[in-house]
């Protein structure tokens, strides 16, 4: 079974295009190829009920981010401070870069 490409990878700034957090700028911090999502720091928050465990003793009720698909996000460039496709570059090393399309920043 192959892997489903994701156009943003961990640690990279993206913002959420649609959705109830559209407009929101947040963080990758896992990519979920298989699912074809991702998780965003401080976007989807839920609430999850913990019960007591060795980690968490006291349980309660807890927020953490809930997976969402990446087409609802695009990668944003902080020199522009706006959203924008990548293109690919190669370099004179023959390595492969993500470059911005609006102003030729690398990510």
């Amino acid at each position: 079974m192959a892997l489903n490409k994701i156009h943003v990878k961990k640690d990279d700034t993206v913002m959420v295009i649609s959705g109830k957090d559209a407009g929101k700028i947040g963080e990758v911090i896992e990519v979920i190829p298989k699912a074809g999502k991702i998780l965003v720091r401080g976007i989807s928050e839920v609430t999850k009920h913990q019960k007591p465990n060795k980690q968490n003793m006291q349980g309660g009720i807890v927020k953490k981010e809930a997976a969402i698909f990446s087409s609802k996000v695009m990668l944003y460039c902080k020199k522009c401070k706006s959203v924008t496709r990548i293109s690919h570059k190669i370099l004179d090393d023959g390595s492969k870069v993500r470059v911005c399309k609006k102003c030729g920043e690398t990510f």
